[in-house]
Formats: structure tokens, sequence, C-alpha cells
């Protein structure tokens, strides 16, 4: 029989999810018994009881760190905090027992194929890297720290998702605002009006509010989430990773984590930051000298700040490339742009969307099954407004691990964008979040749980997802579904004066970009004392411009959790996905033979071998940073009737 989707509960969540966790975490000590058991096996044998044990704990954790993030209800959310625990003994007592890892080394690889190979080697790889080699004192040590510092980044991520802060303004303190947007901000009965720091205010807020004191009010707002909650939490977290890396062996955290990438070492994160930094460097003091002079056509005496940033590119790019964004996102109906998403990425992959009507955690939810040549492959799930105690950004999230003829695929999205008209950029983000979403269903079609779905190296995880972006600025492929409230689609011209106003501001992306790269890797690799003082060091020399005063970014880069010391893999990824479309024709995005080469070499694969090899065999060569390069040093070009 063909495997099923997951059937979700349609009332008493907490009991559900505790019973799908618990239950699968109960299998996974019964099947390390088994392989302890003394019985002699072959060594496929002995792979396909650690996979079965893999599978559990995978579909254990991944429910249990989906609901905590997106339930609604504030005891299922808890429940599943508890549970992401336990899922966390649960492994660190697999991964420590050197009684498996010795059964598991004993195994012989001759005669097996290239992809059981790799799971083989993969599997005493992460053995030894989770301290399985060590003394038992120093295992136990391991153990502590690794409980510990899985309640950390749940704290770490908890406050950020429960500190929505606001402002109170006078109602004309919103000038220069979209119409939708003053009209969904009404003043209260004191006269006043609330702008939150949740994405649907804050990203517009800080693009065109005119008002400059009220801009800089919320942007402080916006970078103190967390704090001063998260201060201990982070020095804590930072101490403890860089004593188990030192536990096992490795001079620092970066080293340890970069082992297990394509960049290799710590140090070589080091290189790239200085590397795309340079690169930057040109087209970053070009911006930042183009926005200080419009800054001072208002105020000779002002400079620029963090808060400035958003609003005066928006300005400059209105006044000297004729691209207006808020009257570019009346194109952008939220709903036309979900659909449009699902014809344009379906097209591209040869896959259908069929919706589905199953019990659901909120009203907002869509569900999907995803059908290829009429065989079902997987489901989606799109979760894409903000609520109280919901994930604040963006991001996929694994529900089950997708596993030949046992388990589909099934994925989530998790988004916070307007319910009415979108920003552009927010299009965009929906490109690049459902890259990896369609990544985790069509590398889902895997024997190992280990190298299902998006499960390749975590520097290349970010390339499949930014390269779908490119579709998000195609004249035909928004034409399919950008329409105005008449009807109109968007003119080909204004796309085309997009992509190139884009063109200034990227510097300044990019340096900001290499700036949080920075933030990452060297607050894991120097532990400063004062996290601020560093923070702020590193935004103005990367970045070009330090932090507000009396904020703290820190408490609330909620990448420090997951990517730990590794945010350089967005700009790595770039690199890499700029060389990917390169392949693709730019008069036919859609051309079958290089969308569906793409889906069968890059995503269809999962992790089942290397990402560089991914990418040769698609490129037909290495990747380069040619195509990268060539994107950076493109200069922005004033259209002729708006030129200075």
């Amino acid at each position: 029989m063909s495997p099923q989707p997951l059937a979700l509960p349609s009332a008493d969540w907490s009991e559900w999810l505790a019973d799908y966790v618990l239950s699968r975490l109960r299998a996974v000590p019964r099947t390390v018994e088994r392989l302890k058991d003394g019985t002699r096996r072959e060594t496929a044998d002995v792979l396909g009881l650690w996979n079965d044990a893999d599978i559990a704990l995978r579909g254990a954790e991944s429910a249990a760190l989906l609901f905590v993030e997106v339930h609604p209800e504030l005891a299922v959310r808890r429940r599943g905090d508890e549970l992401v625990q336990q899922v966390d003994r649960v492994r660190s007592e697999r991964d420590l027992d050197r009684a498996l890892y010795d059964v598991v080394a004993a195994t012989d690889p001759a005669g097996l194929d290239e992809v059981a190979l790799r799971m083989r080697d993969h599997v005493l790889r992460d053995f030894r890297r989770s301290g399985v080699d060590r003394d038992e004192r120093t295992r136990a040590r391991l153990r502590d720290i690794s409980e510990r510092l899985t309640v950390l980044e749940q704290d770490f991520g908890r406050a950020i998702r429960d500190d929505v802060r606001a402002i109170r303004i006078a109602p004309e303190q919103l000038a220069g605002l979209p119409a939708d947007f003053i009209a969904a901000h009404p003043p209260a009965e004191d006269g006043l009006v609330t702008v939150t720091t949740d994405y649907p205010d804050y990203r517009p807020f800080y693009a065109y509010a005119e008002d400059a004191d009220a801009r800089r009010r919320l942007t402080i707002e916006f970078h103190n989430r967390g704090w001063p909650a998260n201060d201990a939490v982070l020095h804590e977290m930072f101490d403890l990773r860089h004593e188990k890396a030192q536990l096992v062996g490795y001079d620092s955290w970066p080293d340890y984590d970069a082992q297990v990438k394509m960049i290799g070492t710590g140090d070589a994160i080091a290189e790239f930051i200085e590397r795309i930094s340079t690169a930057a460097a040109a087209a970053g003091r070009r911006d930042l000298d183009t926005m200080i002079a419009r800054r001072r056509e208002d105020d000779p005496a002002a400079t620029i700040d963090r808060s400035e940033i958003g609003y005066y590119t928006q300005l400059i790019r209105r006044e000297q490339y004729d691209v207006d964004a808020k009257e570019v996102r009346r194109y952008f109906d939220f709903t036309r742009v979900r659909a449009g998403l699902l014809e344009v990425t379906g097209q591209l992959f040869g896959l259908e969307y069929r919706p589905v009507d199953v019990p659901l955690w909120h009203a907002d939810v869509t569900a999907y099954d995803v059908y290829a040549e009429g065989e079902l492959r997987g489901r989606i799930y799109l979760d894409l407004h903000p609520r109280e105690g919901k994930f604040k950004h963006a991001a996929q999230f694994e529900l089950v691990g997708g596993i030949t003829d046992r388990q589909l695929p099934e994925g989530v999205l998790v988004c916070n964008f307007s319910r009415g008209l979108m920003e552009h950029r927010d299009v965009v983000t929906l490109f690049h979040e459902f890259g990896h979403l369609i990544h985790h269903v069509l590398g889902g079609r895997q024997e190992w749980a280990r190298f299902s779905g998006v499960a390749t190296e975590w520097d290349f995880v970010e390339a499949p997802s930014q390269m779908l972006e490119e579709w998000a600025w195609d004249a035909a492929t928004l034409g399919r579904f950008a329409v105005d409230e008449s009807g109109a689609s968007i003119p080909a011209g204004l796309v085309g004066r997009m992509r190139v106003a884009t063109d200034f501001g990227k510097g300044m992306l990019v340096q900001t970009q290499v700036a949080h790269t920075a933030v990452s890797y060297l607050l894991h690799r120097d532990r400063p004392a004062d996290h601020t003082a560093a923070v702020s060091n590193a935004m103005e020399h990367y970045g070009l411009i330090a932090e507000l005063p009396g904020t703290h970014f820190q408490a609330s880069f909620g990448h420090l959790a997951e990517y730990t010391s590794a945010y350089y893999t967005y700009a790595w990824s770039r690199v890499i996905a700029k060389d990917l479309f390169s392949a693709f024709h730019g008069d036919d995005l859609f051309d079958p033979s290089a969308a569906h080469r793409y889906r069968d070499l890059i995503l269809v694969p999962g992790g089942s071998r290397d990402a560089a090899d991914l990418v040769a065999d698609f490129l037909g060569r290495p990747f380069t940073f040619d195509a990268y390069a060539a994107w950076l040093d493109r200069a922005p070009v004033p259209t002729a009737e708006s030129a200075p």
C-alpha cells in the first residue's frame, strides 16, 4: 500500500502531539537495543535498523519543533518545548552510546552501494563528533551540555517570539504610509495609533514613514526584542558550544561547526567574510554616499543611521529610478500571489497542487497534496500570516521526512505576510521560502532518513531558494498573477525598472549581510564580555553604519540559535545560486530542459551526494565566483528623466 499523509487531529492537540512524539521516542531505544543484542548481522541490516531509529527520532523532533513555533494554544507550545527536550535526551543517549558505536564501526563497508557507503561514513562521523570515543566522564558532561543547549535555544527563541513591542504615535505621523496601512491603523480612544514590531507593521513603516523620529523609535524597539532576557542566554550558549567543541577535539565552535560544511574550517569563514566584504566595498560605499547626499537635502547637518536605510533606499529608487514601491505593491494582492506561486512552481517543476480539506492547527493554514505525473509525492501546508505566539520570521519547517515507500514528505511554510497587499520584497521572500518547501518534497524520496529532503551541507541549503527568487523578478512570470484592482497586469517596463532599481542598495544590503555574518562568527569565536559593543563594532566595520545607540541586535538575531556561527551560509549560497541561474535562459525561464535538469540533478537527490558534486553535474563544471561578482559589480543606472 502506498504511504499516505499524516492524519492531524481535529481536537486535543496537546494529547495528540505527546502521543505522536513519545511513541516514536520509545521506538528509538528498542531499536538500539536490538542492534546491541549480539546478533550477527550484515552491514545492510545494521544500517537498516539504524535508519529505523533515525526515522522515528526525526519524526518526533520535526513535529515537536514545528508546533512549538506555530500552534495557537500556549499549552501545546509548552508541551512541545518539553517534548523537544525529551527528543534531545534520546538523541544524546544514542549518539554517546559507545557499545552502539562499536557495532556500527565493526560493519564491513565492502559491497555497499555509493549512497549506503555514504550513510555509514556519515553515521560514524556523527558519532565521533558527538564525543562517543571520549571517556565516560567527558561523555556525561557532553550529555549535560546538549540538554542545557536545547533549553537555552528554546529560551532564546521564545523570548523573541513573545516580545512584540510597539510605539504609539499621532495619526499624522503615519504620513507616507500606503492608504491601506493607514486604514488598518485607526486611532484609539486616546487619539493615538499603535504600530508594532511584527513584520506587517514594521517593514512598511521602516520603508515609508516620513517621520524620522517615529521610524527611529520603532527601529529601536525592533532591534531590542528579546533584550535583556537573551543577554545571559547568549553568553551561556556561546560558552557551552565552545566547551563542547573543545571536549571533542576542536579549537573553537566555528571549527567544529564548519567541518561538516562545504567551507570546511573556521578560518575559511573569516577569509570568506573578508572576500565578500572586499568585493562589495565599492558598491556599498557608492550606495552610502548616495544616501548621505540625499539625506542632506532634507537636513544639511544630518548623517544616516540604521532607521533611515530603508526609507532613503525607497526614496532614491522612486526619485532616481522611477520605481515607487507603494505603487508597485498594488499589483501584489496576497491571494493572487499565493495562487501565482503555485502555478509558476507547478509548471517549472512539473507539479500539481491539489487543495485538501483536512484538520489544521489554525484557520489561516491551507494544505495541498503535491502530485507529479499523477502520483502523490507529498503534502505541503502554508501558514503565512502573523498571530500571537507564532514564529516571527519566515522559514520552512519539516513535519514528516520522506522515505521511499514508507513516508511521504510533508513540510510547512511559516511566514508573516500581510493579508492584503504585499511588498514586492515579501513576494521575493515567499518564492525563496517556497524553494525550501519544494526541495523538501522533491528530495523526499530517499531510502535513508539522513539524506531526505533539505539534507545537504548547511552552506548549500539556501542556494536553491535564492535561485528561485529570480522568478519573482521576471516580467513574464509576474505578469501571470501580479494585477491591480482593475485587472491590469503589472507592466513589463515597470518590472524592468524594478530590476534596475535594485542595483541601488544591493551594496549596502550585502555589506549588512556580511556584518551579520561577522556577528555570528565573532561572537562564537571570541565570546566577548560585551556582546553589544562587539556587534556595534562589526556593524560599523562591515556594515558601514553602527547600530543605533541603546539597541541590542543580537538579542533578536534568531539565526544565532539555528545557524550558530555559520550565518555566512546565506552569502556563500548566493554565490552558488547566481552560478546555478546562469544555466537558465533569461528570455524563457520555463524552458523545461533546464528546469527539469535542475529539478532532477539538484533537488531530487536531497543529501545523498555532496552539494559540490550536484552543482558540478548540473553546470558541467565546479561553481565559480564569476556570476556573483558580475551581479555585484553591476552599477545602478538612474533613469534619464530622474538622474541628478
